[in-house]
C-alpha cells in the first residue's frame, strides 16, 4: 500500500494481534500486513483464492483493486477455493473467522473457514540431502549468533534440523526471539537462510533449492549406505575387481566379505578394515564423521585400512574405493609387499562409479512449517472449540495451508505440517511479538458445520468473495484440490 500525506491525527488501532498499533493514515503497522486507509483498517495484502480450470489443477486468483481486472462471470462453485491468504486473522479471540465461506459441489453444501493463524508455537523442519557432516546431534543452530534451532536425528541420507519453536521465539532474550522469526519467515517463504551450527557446518538452505555447504553446492544425495551399494552393485563389479570398498560414515561395505559377495563367489582378498565389524562386510565408525569421502573426515581412503593378511592377500590384487555418491573414487593393486599402490581407473570401472552417481537423487533442503492451531484460531471456527478438534481428527473436517495439504498429527490439538514449496508466494507473514502468520482452512459440509457449532450467522456466499475482482495466476498442478479433498472427507 502506497504511503499518503498525513493531513490528520485520525489514526486506526489495530486488533489484528497483540500489538495493538495506533496507525496513523496512509501508513501501515509494525506488521505491514495492515495499514489505515482513510480512517479504515484495511489489510495490506492481496487476499487469495485458487481457481480451477482443468481437472485436479487450477489458477491462483489474488483480490485487485481494479475492477477491469474481472469479466464479470460468476464462477462455478466447483472451480474456486478461498484461502486465508490475505484473509486476516480471528485475533482477538471473541471474532469469528474472517471469511466463511459456503459453495456447492456435486449438490452438496460446503464450507470453507478460512483465516490468518498467528503462531508463536510453529517452527520449521529442514531436511538436508546430503551425507556431509553438518554438526553433533544436538548442537545449536545460529542465525547472526542468535540460537534458533538445533541438529536433531539423521535419516537415510538426510541430515535433519529443528528450528524455532515457543522457546525460541519468545522464551529467550528480544533479540533471539526477533532473529527466529525472521529466519522461520524467510525459510517458510523459500527464501535462502545462512545458519552456523556449532561444532559444524555453515550451511545455506533455501527449500526446493540444493544445501550449500561450507559454500560448496551439494549436487547429489547418497544412493544408500556402503552396505547398501555393495548389495546393489556387486553383479556389476564381479569379474572387473577383486575387491571393492564403499566409504560411508555409518556402515562401510566390503564386497568380498559381504553377502553379496560370497553369493557371487568373489574370493576372499586378506583386506583388513578400520573400525568396528558388525557383520561380515558391514563395518561401524571406519572414521569421525566429516564432509569428506562418504561423510567421514577422511581425505585418504586408504587410512581406513589396517596391513592386508599376508596369509590370504596375494600381490596383483585390485580394489576400488568409491564413496556412497561416487563423487570421490581410487583404484589400486596391491604390490609384492602387499601394498595398495593407486593407478588410473579403468574404463570399464568408471562406468560402475557413474552409475552410483546416476543412481544417487539430487540433493535439496526440505522445509516443512509446522504449528499448532490453538484455542483462539479454533474459536474463530466454532463456539465450542474442541469440537473442530473432533471433527479434523475423525476426518470430517479437511485442514489445508494457503490450499496446500497438510499433514495432521495424531494426539491433541491440531498440530499440522505442511511443504512450504506447496503454497503460493509469500504466503507467510509475521507479527512483532513476535510470531508467524500462516494461512489455515478447514473445509467440510455445511450441515457437520453447524453440528459442531460453527458461526453459522457469519455464512456467505462465494459470490460475495468473489466481488472483490479476482485476479488469475499459476497454481502447482500436483496439489489435489481442496474443495474435492474436503468432500471426500465429509463423507
Amino acid at each position: 500500500m502506497p504511503e499518503v500525506a498525513d493531513t490528520t491525527d485520525d489514526k486506526v488501532r489495530c486488533d489484528a494481534c497483540p500489538v495493538t498499533c495506533f496507525i496513523k493514515p496512509g501508513m501501515v503497522g509494525a506488521c505491514d500486513r495492515y495499514g489505515n486507509d482513510d480512517g479504515k483498517l484495511v489489510r495490506v495484502d492481496p487476499h487469495v483464492i485458487l481457481h480451477q480450470t482443468i481437472e485436479h489443477g487450477g489458477t491462483l486468483m489474488p483480490f485487485v483493486q481494479s475492477a477491469d481486472d474481472w469479466d464479470g462471470k460468476i464462477v462455478a462453485d466447483k472451480s474456486v477455493f478461498v484461502t486465508a491468504i490475505g484473509a486476516g486473522t480471528t485475533y482477538p479471540d471473541y471474532k469469528p473467522a474472517p471469511f466463511i465461506v459456503s459453495s456447492t459441489i456435486d449438490g452438496v453444501d460446503m464450507v470453507t473457514v478460512v483465516t490468518e493463524g498467528i503462531f508463536s508455537y510453529c517452527g520449521v523442519k529442514v531436511k538436508v540431502d546430503t551425507d556431509r557432516y553438518l554438526g553433533p546431534e544436538q548442537a545449536t543452530v545460529r542465525v547472526d549468533g542468535e540460537p534458533i534451532g538445533h541438529v536433531t536425528t539423521g535419516e537415510y541420507g538426510s541430515q535433519m534440523l529443528s528450528l524455532g519453536g515457543v522457546h525460541h521465539l519468545v522464551g529467550g532474550t528480544k533479540k533471539e526471539g526477533r532473529v527466529t522469526c525472521e529466519a522461520l519467515l524467510a525459510l517458510s517463504n523459500c527464501k535462502p537462510v545462512e545458519l552456523s551450527i556449532d561444532d559444524g557446518v555453515t550451511i545455506v538452505v533455501e527449500a526446493g533449492k540444493p544445501p550449500v555447504i561450507n559454500g560448496v553446492k551439494e549436487d547429489r544425495m547418497r544412493v544408500g549406505c556402503g552396505s547398501a551399494a555393495i548389495g546393489m552393485f556387486a553383479k556389476q563389479w564381479q569379474g572387473l575387481v577383486d575387491e571393492v570398498v564403499v566409504v560411508d560414515d555409518h556402515i562401510t561395505g566390503v564386497l568380498s566379505e559381504h553377502q553379496a559377495g560370497k553369493v557371487l563367489g568373489i574370493e576372499p582378498t586378506g583386506i583388513r578394515m578400520k573400525g568396528r565389524r558388525s557383520t561380515p562386510g558391514r563395518y561401524f565408525q571406519v572414521a569421525e564423521p566429516g564432509t569428506g569421502w562418504g561423510g567421514t573426515n577422511i581425505t585418504d581412503p586408504l587410512s581406513i585400512l589396517g596391513p592386508f593378511n599376508a596369509k590370504v592377500a596375494k600381490p596383483g590384487t585390485t580394489m576400488l574405493m568409491v564413496s556412497t555418491t561416487g563423487e570421490h573414487f581410487g583404484f589400486y593393486r596391491l604390490n609384492d609387499a602387499l601394498q595398495p599402490i593407486e593407478e588410473d581407473l579403468p574404463e570399464a570401472l568408471r562406468l560402475s562409479v557413474e552409475r552410483i552417481a546416476e543412481n544417487c537423487e539430487p540433493a535439496l533442503a526440505t522445509v516443512l512449517f509446522m504449528a499448532g492451531a490453538g484455542g483462539s484460531l479454533r474459536s474463530g471456527v466454532t463456539e465450542n472449540p474442541v469440537r473442530l478438534t473432533r471433527s479434523v481428527k475423525e476426518a470430517f473436517t479437511q485442514v489445508t495451508c494457503g490450499g496446500a495439504p497438510v499433514y495432521v498429527w495424531p494426539g491433541g490439538g491440531i498440530t499440522f505440517m505442511v511443504d512450504v514449496t506447496r503454497l503460493p508466494e509469500n504466503a507467510f507473514g509475521s507479527v512483532p511479538t513476535p510470531a508467524l502468520v500462516a494461512p489455515i482452512e478447514f473445509t467440510l459440509t455445511l450441515a457437520r458445520y453447524a453440528e459442531l457449532g460453527g458461526h453459522i450467522e457469519h455464512v456467505q456466499p462465494l459470490a460475495t468473495v468473489l466481488a472483490a475482482n479476482p485476479k488469475s495466476v499459476d497454481l502447482q498442478p500436483d496439489n489435489p484440490w481442496p474443495l474435492l479433498a474436503g468432500l471426500t472427507h465429509s463423507r
